[in-house]
């Protein structure tokens, strides 16, 4: 009896059909990399405007002028010497037109005195403890994690910090009001932030100036009402 000894073997339209395969693949290869490099910047970029977001935020929760951080009483309107003098406080009242006497907030007054004025912009130096202290301020921003130095924002990501008054002229009894913010030359009542956020990675897709822009306005602290229990 005769035997034969044949073994499997791959036809040549499987052959065929698994080198168009691989072809398709190593032919999309440089797109997948360019996307994945793509979508890596643009996460950077997010993370960095986040980072950006945090500090805008931090700032805003600091009281508006460094008159405003007298501990003994609630932060008082603040005199200034350029705003809109439909803001400015009502000698009968100690308050703004149209704010309620009952209340104990919004008031011109503290400590029995009335004549606290806004300072200029600029840092008095210690710890900050008011909005302007952060002008003309900046940090550097590592974005790589554990510090790894294949990243491509390594210490590469600035935040720059200015504060600024912003000119608050309008008809504020009128029930529309349109307001273009500028830069004021002398106190006002609303206060400009704005953080400018840079790279200098060189790398192509992370080359923008991201500014963002936020405003904290002269209006006092307030007290929240609270219950006493005999």
């Amino acid at each position: 009896m005769k035997m034969s000894n044949t073994r499997p073997a791959i036809a040549m339209i499987e052959l065929i059909f698994a080198l168009v395969i691989m072809g398709i693949v190593l032919m999309s290869a440089p797109m997948l990399i360019s996307t994945a490099s793509q979508s890596t910047s643009v996460a950077l970029q997010q993370e960095g405007i986040n980072e950006a977001a945090s500090r805008v935020s931090m700032i805003m929760t600091y009281p508006w002028d460094e008159a405003d951080t007298n501990d003994s009483c609630i932060p008082p309107v603040l005199h200034v010497t350029n705003g809109d003098d439909e803001l400015d406080m009502n000698a009968s009242s100690s308050r703004r037109t149209g704010v309620p006497l009952q209340t104990n907030s919004r008031t011109f007054v503290c400590g029995g005195r009335n004549d606290f004025n806004a300072s200029v912009i600029g840092s008095e130096g210690g710890d900050p403890d008011d909005i302007d202290d952060f002008t003309d301020t900046s940090l550097v921003v590592d974005l790589s994690g554990s510090g790894g130095t294949d990243y491509i924002e390594q210490n590469t990501v600035s935040i720059a910090t200015a504060i600024d008054y912003k000119t608050d002229e309008a008809d504020y009894a009128s029930e529309t009001i349109g307001y273009t913010p500028a830069t004021a030359a002398a106190t006002t009542n609303i206060k400009g932030i704005d953080v400018n956020l840079t790279s200098t990675s060189g790398v192509t897709e992370l080359s923008k100036t991201i500014v963002l822009h936020a405003f904290s306005c002269n209006i006092g602290g307030r007290e929240f009402e609270h219950k006493v229990i005999p």
